[in-house]
């Protein structure tokens, strides 16, 4: 993904709406194409989480970067390395989330976090048909050399207004995410890789010594 908000930064905060003109079929082929063929991937990424202006001033962006690991069904790893170190793990029953700073880990149930999140874009739900049970699905114009799909959630519950998620060809480029508050994240995804072999172990967590486990 909202997922939920965590220390720091918001790691999805997350998922996909929009005004929809004259738009090509791309988008959807592309998101479609990605959920068939791409069952594993791995990638770089730098996200830039912009809040919106208050009392009139200039809007505040803060940028992170990390690495990115995904398996279907239900499993990925973002491990967030500049300006703070924080890693989350979906190991698909439990969410972790560990803020290296504070020595802190964050635990909950995978299944009551996920949700109508772009999770559910990246690694959880199998097909188009499956992801319409929680989102509607829109083709929107290119832009960037990228094909562009727009996403509402259905649940009225959610922490995410909506996401633009963009592809090149099949490869994941882009996640455009504007939460409920009108904090908006851009996770850009670098020299993605397609169905590497990940090892079982990318995606376990064992809390370090001494680290405070919440389960709020």
């Amino acid at each position: 993904m909202q997922y939920p908000v965590f220390p720091r930064r918001v790691f999805f905060a997350i998922l996909i709406a929009g005004t929809v003109q004259l738009a090509s079929a791309d988008g959807l082929k592309s998101l479609e194409d990605f959920m068939k063929g791409t069952q594993s991937g791995r990638a770089d990424f730098s996200q830039v989480v912009t809040s919106p202006p208050k009392d009139g001033q200039v809007a505040r962006s803060k940028t992170s970067s990390g690495q990115f690991e995904f398996q279907r069904p239900n499993k990925f790893r973002f491990v967030y390395k500049k300006p703070f170190e924080q890693t989350i793990v979906a190991d698909g029953k439990t969410l972790w989330l560990y803020d290296a700073d504070l020595n802190q880990v964050t635990q909950r149930a995978q299944d009551k976090v996920l949700g109508s999140t772009p999770a559910a874009l990246l690694a959880s739900t199998p097909d188009l048909q499956a992801l319409r049970a929680d989102f509607n699905l829109v083709a929107a114009p290119d832009a960037d050399g990228l094909q562009w799909v727009q996403a509402t959630p259905k649940a009225k519950d959610t922490q995410v207004q909506n996401v633009r998620v963009g592809f090149e060809g099949s490869r994941l480029a882009v996640l455009d995410i504007l939460d409920g508050f009108g904090q908006r994240s851009v996770i850009t995804f670098r020299q993605f890789e397609s169905n590497p072999k990940l090892a079982a172990e990318v995606f376990q967590f064992k809390a370090p010594a001494g680290a405070d486990v919440l389960k709020p």
